[in-house]
């Protein structure tokens, strides 16, 4: 069982898309001593190579993505209080009475109408963002003013927990993933390899894009979490994944077809050492893959990724063997990729 204490350290932090610096600055930290070279490009990746005890015979780029989905401000009310929009898919139905910070210092609370005020219909229906609001306890618009800007971050209040088989903390998407390459990194490599950590990933895998036409990779793992699901009341096809259960691969997904030959290879890999292997049982969702292997003249590209309940909460959750059966695979697979063995 790894370590996770920097795991913890990088879930607490915030960082929704466009705002990752906090994210970027605990990363170069940890990574800076044990890469060759890097650069911080000019949308905000970091882009770090790595010398291994071998040249490599195949480009390959590991990446995950250093953002997380939250909120932005929109407007202040006559009476201060805050309207925002989401950046990122974020599941509405949890919002009202989350705690959040603005500008990791404001704290606020998510509002909306009391429920003893509702009508029948609106207490079945989701709130819109419209009809939200975050309070901060201001008393004018003046008075918020002094503390909030227009445009300023939001993100869901910091938490981090684990007992002796999970993991729950916000941004487990995709901090968990930074946290596996930042341990890569540190290790003695056979291969030489790149590394990107990238941005914006939740609006439009943005970052990716970018990172992949600048490194101009032969091979690319991104390393990800995958909503699991696996709960009472959504039937086993509509799951996706379990956790416990190993590590996360599929065949296709909304922005990907995944190249066979790296699928084989992380089967073949994982009855060779033991390691826990499932496969996405719905094509949904998407990555950074659906921008990585669209990237100059195509990209073979596998998604390696944790089984994740709750996915784009504040708090999500993941299994510790998962970590590590995630783990064990990508560094097995940069090897035989980089290797020339697929």
């Amino acid at each position: 069982m790894k370590d996770l204490s920097l795991l913890k350290n990088l879930c607490m932090l915030n960082g929704i898309s466009g705002d990752e610096n906090s994210v970027r600055e605990m990363i170069l930290s940890e990574i800076k001593d044990y890469v060759s070279e890097y650069k911080v490009d000019n949308l905000g990746n970091i882009v770090a190579f790595k010398k291994g005890k071998k040249r490599a015979v195949n480009k390959l780029m590991i990446s995950a993505h250093m953002d997380e989905v939250g909120f932005i401000v929109t407007d202040i009310t006559s009476d201060g209080l805050i309207k925002f929009d989401e950046v990122g898919g974020v599941d509405r139905r949890v919002l009202p009475g989350r705690s959040v910070l603005i500008n990791n210092s404001i704290p606020g609370v998510i509002g909306v109408k009391p429920v003893h005020l509702c009508d029948s219909d609106e207490k079945k229906s989701i709130p819109k963002y419209s009809s939200m609001y975050i309070d901060i306890g201001a008393d004018s618009k003046e008075e918020a003013q002094k503390a909030v800007s227009l445009g300023d971050s939001i993100s869901y209040e910091p938490y981090y927990s684990e007992n002796n088989f999970s993991v729950m903390s916000k941004a487990l998407d995709d901090r968990a993933g930074c946290f596996m390459m930042i341990e890569m990194i540190k290790s003695e490599l056979e291969y030489d390899t790149y590394f990107t950590f990238v941005v914006q990933e939740e609006v439009g895998l943005r970052g990716a894009k970018v990172a992949a036409y600048s490194v101009a990779p032969d091979f690319a793992l991104v390393i990800e979490s995958t909503t699991a699901a696996d709960i009472p009341e959504v039937p086993d096809s509509k799951q996706v994944c379990t956790v416990g259960e190993g590590a996360v691969i599929g065949y296709m997904d909304r922005r990907t077809i995944y190249d066979k030959g790296l699928i084989n290879k992380a089967i073949e890999l994982s009855k060779l050492n033991d390691i826990k292997l499932q496969f996405k049982r719905a094509v949904a969702g998407g990555n950074d893959a659906g921008a990585i292997h669209q990237s100059r003249g195509g990209v073979r590209t596998l998604a390696v990724s944790l089984p994740c309940r709750y996915l784009h909460s504040r708090i999500s959750l993941i299994s510790k063997s998962d970590i590590d059966d995630t783990f064990d695979l990508v560094n097995l697979l940069s090897k035989e990729t980089s290797g020339g063995k697929v």
